[in-house]
């Protein structure tokens, strides 16, 4: 049986489900097909369901080292890690029906099974058909769209070496899914998954070892932000390696136990642990998916598009994690958007990745957009940089939460703001404003002029806009 649409989108993450729903408000006949859950890897193994166990760290946290600060006398506290998954899966529950909601209310078809993109045939001209297999014994249906988005997302990149089997050597996936928590854990990859389940673990009694290539952890970020960082993660008990390459054999793998070999600074290390995870970055779902059927081009294992998302194939699209860029959930639903709008006629703005806010949810929290202070040196840019400390805003003492600042950098020709970064409490919500400052081109004078209430942690950003030219008033 055969069906036709005027847009097949083959994968239900941020970036599909998202398009989907535009699609079906501007009027397009629309399927998904989703070989799992709708929502994808952010709502089930990713962003939601990490960002609430990270909040159970902060509780534990601060209900630990901090309650009798503020007067709040806690005794024999316990953390329960089955009730804090149990809260987790609640939560990813919860949104997962409200997916399923739109689906319905958007008139969108849903096609649970694997989709695979045909060549010409007798259902089209043109490849682009959607062949969709099931898990139980159905034939393929075969669905003909005018229009195809890919957005089928990406897994967890391997280490030569190192295999992951889901008992010793892991991956962040395997992490949502255990039962009891290790006494002690390497983490290989000090980038945002590290350093987000170094934060985390430790919070809950975990022993962590964070072993990275790169001479800082945290590589794409800003030194001020790399270097605050290290010292809050060393402080409290983390220990960081940087300049650490992992040798390919393990010398010793059972049940509980993993040692291996890395060289970190020029001379070699065993590191043991009870497990090891890997968090090396991430790798785009393009095989089996039917390239081989398409002229569609794929560099270094991304799908190739243009600035509309479009594939070698015009009318196939590919958008999020697939095509490389900033692997985002918020970037992915913004391409589905533009892909969806440019299907249907429209013009959309093109959109610039360096004015995208980027967050890391550990502790201390990370926000940033546009360049680090290396980057916009290296783009010939002379600069004016404002600094502004946390510990110098009222509101921040008030919630015992010092830690950290916000730096904003300014090109010197233009006076346009290039870059924000902030590490400290709450940073990824205060970022909001420092991403509408870099969508209007705001100079730091109009940063500034905003008057920030008082008392508030967004005074830091006032304050570092001033800062800029020298005329921070609390510093």
């Amino acid at each position: 049986m055969a069906k036709n649409y005027d847009l097949v989108i083959l994968g239900g993450g941020p970036g599909g489900y998202v398009a989907a729903i535009r699609a079906a408000q501007l009027g397009l006949s629309t399927a998904i097909v989703e070989q799992s859950k709708l929502g994808g890897t952010c709502l089930h193994k990713g962003c939601i369901p990490s960002k609430a166990l990270l909040r159970s760290a902060e509780v534990y946290r601060t209900t630990k080292e901090q309650a009798h600060t503020f007067g709040v006398e806690a005794y024999d506290i316990k953390f329960n890690f089955e009730q804090a998954q149990k809260r987790k899966n609640g939560i990813v529950d919860q949104l997962h029906k409200g997916v399923q909601g739109l689906m319905k209310k958007g008139k969108i078809d849903v096609y649970k099974g694997y989709g695979r993109i045909l060549g010409p045939s007798i259902f089209s001209p043109m490849s682009g058909t959607i062949s969709v297999e099931f898990e139980d014994d159905r034939e393929n249906e075969m669905l003909i769209p005018k229009n195809v988005i890919i957005a089928t997302g990406s897994r967890p990149r391997g280490l030569k070496g190192l295999t992951p089997d889901s008992k010793t050597i892991l991956t962040s996936d395997d992490l949502m899914s255990l039962e009891q928590l290790p006494q002690s854990l390497i983490i290989v990859g000090g980038g945002v998954i590290g350093i987000e389940w170094a934060s985390m673990l430790h919070d809950f009694g975990v022993e962590v070892t964070i072993v990275e290539y790169s001479d800082a952890i945290l590589p794409t970020e800003d030194y001020d932000v790399q270097k605050l960082m290290t010292t809050s993660f060393e402080k409290r008990g983390i220990r960081v390696l940087t300049n650490a390459n992992i040798l390919p054999e393990i010398l010793q793998a059972n049940a509980d136990h993993i040692e291996i070999s890395a060289e970190v600074n020029g001379s070699q290390q065993k590191l043991s642990a009870e497990k090891l995870l890997l968090s090396v970055g991430r790798q785009a779902n393009v095989e089996n998916i039917g390239l081989d059927n398409t002229d569609i081009e794929v560099h270094r294992g991304f799908i190739e598009v243009n600035e509309h998302y479009q594939t070698k194939e015009t009318h196939i699209y590919a958008i999020g994690d697939v095509i490389g860029g900033l692997q985002l959930a918020h970037v992915a639903s913004h391409e589905g958007i533009h892909a969806v709008e440019h299907i249907a006629g429209y013009q959309p703005e093109k959109i610039e990745l360096h004015k995208i806010a980027r967050c890391i949810y550990g502790s201390p929290e990370v926000a940033s957009i546009g360049f680090t202070e290396k980057q916009a040196k290296e783009q010939g840019l002379e600069i004016a940089i404002g600094k502004f400390p946390f510990a110098a805003i009222g509101k921040a003492l008030v919630y015992g939460e010092t830690e950290g600042f916000v730096k904003i950098i300014a090109d010197k020709k233009s006076d346009d703001i290039v870059g924000i970064h902030i590490i400290g409490a709450h940073a990824t919500e205060l970022i909001s404003e420092a991403s509408l400052a870099m969508l209007v081109d705001a100079t730091p004078w109009e940063m500034s002029a905003h008057i920030h209430p008082h008392p508030s942690l967004s005074e830091a950003i006032g304050e570092a806009a001033l800062a800029v030219e020298g005329k921070a008033i609390h510093q």
